[in-house]
């Protein structure tokens, strides 16, 4: 159902611009999907993922326009330098936890914001970055439609991605790592390597997912690039919709962004969408700290259906079922008895009924002195006494 409105929709969608937002919240979908493979996986929270969006997105510009490769080969090669440009960073960034990562990641970001704005002469600067059309024959309708299957297939590959870590021992692992990281390292758990993959996953993720609003949008501007904004927005995302379940971002992506698309389409440059915004922030974390998707699940739970704790039973039952434990017991109770007779060497209760057998000295339940005395018993004695004089 859901797989046939996403492939409906731009067939659906009564103009252009409608078709542009769907391919914004597509694209926020991406990135909080891409997001939730690090702080999901973890609970390592991170604020700077826009660092890697905006790599990508330059990335991809600037190898076509200085190298001349083709559009999707330029994507994926950003990709490829993203990801290596996350490992020294992931080793570095790693080895603290809580709101220091926070504030790392918040610095890199910052860092590359005054970079890419300053070095202007690669980058472009403040005056940005255009990057050529890969389609340019179609027109912006066809264009905007492309792309958004575009975007739907990138994000089917990141959801198939995540199932998978999902159901693996290398998931296992990353979710000890955000129950007890501590408990999991002492279990053996290489949770430094863990962390590792799963934040260039993420990263690299993230870093494809900019490299291809370049290729749709065209237009790159390092304010926006690498806005803290944007990374708050992936995290409200993800936590919206819930960071543990597979569809949570999705569903974050879809409320959040349809809304910040609303608010700025109603008030303009005005920056009420972000006062709607952390409005919705704060709800979600006083009423809905593990998402919507969690929170339906609860309550369906509480109000649906109960299954009983006590199976319900009618009085014939009852009394067959107490008649069936009494015998249990009492032929349990006669088996431990013959058993512990026989182990012993004494008679059961039904050997030699109406017979005294009397005390067993030999045998196997005797010893070999006492059928010695009998044979002495019976042997003849020699007599004694007057008439053995005679």
């Amino acid at each position: 159902m859901g797989v046939a409105l996403v492939l409906a929709f731009p067939t659906m969608a009564p103009n252009a611009y409608i078709l542009s937002a769907g391919i914004v919240v597509a694209s926020y979908a991406c990135t909080a999907t891409a997001w939730n493979f690090m702080g999901g996986f973890t609970g390592y929270v991170s604020l700077g993922h826009a660092a890697f969006f905006g790599l990508g997105a330059y990335g991809t510009g600037i190898l076509i326009r200085d190298l001349g490769l083709p559009s999707f080969v330029a994507w994926l090669l950003a990709g490829a330098i993203v990801l290596v440009i996350t490992i020294p960073l992931g080793i570095a960034a790693l080895r603290v936890r809580g709101a220091s990562f926070v504030i790392v990641s918040i610095s890199f970001v910052l860092i590359l914001l005054l970079v890419f704005q300053a070095w202007g002469s690669f980058t472009g600067g403040s005056d940005g970055l255009v990057v050529p059309r890969p389609f340019p024959d179609l027109l912006r309708p066809e264009h905007h439609r492309v792309f958004f299957y575009l975007f739907a297939a990138l994000l089917a590959v990141m959801l198939l991605v995540w199932w998978a870590i999902d159901r693996s021992r290398f998931g296992t692992g990353l979710k000890a790592v955000r129950e007890d990281e501590d408990k999991a390292q002492a279990l053996g758990v290489p949770t430094r390597n863990y962390k590792l993959v799963a934040y260039v996953v993420s990263a690299t993720f993230t870093g494809l997912a900019g490299g291809m609003y370049a290729l749709w949008f065209g237009d790159l501007d390092p304010i926006f690039q690498f806005s803290i904004m944007l990374g708050s927005y992936m995290v409200l995302m993800a936590l919206f919709g819930g960071v543990r379940h597979l569809f949570g971002p999705l569903l974050g992506a879809l409320v959040v962004g349809t809304g910040l698309e609303y608010f700025k389409l109603e008030f303009g440059d005005t920056q009420f969408h972000l006062v709607a915004t952390a409005i919705l922030l704060g709800v979600v974390v006083l009423f809905m700290p593990d998402g919507i998707i969690p929170a339906v699940q609860s309550l369906v739970r509480r109000f649906g259906p109960q299954d009983s704790s006590i199976r319900e039973m009618t009085a014939a039952e009852l009394l067959e079922h107490n008649r069936a434990v009494a015998a249990g017991g009492a032929t349990a109770e006669g088996t431990t008895a013959v058993g512990h007779l026989e182990r012993r060497g004494g008679a059961t209760p039904t050997e030699g009924q109406g017979e005294d057998v009397g005390p067993r000295r030999g045998g196997p339940g005797g010893s070999s002195r006492g059928t010695s005395e009998r044979m002495e018993d019976a042997a003849p004695r020699p007599r004694t006494g007057p008439e053995e004089e005679r």
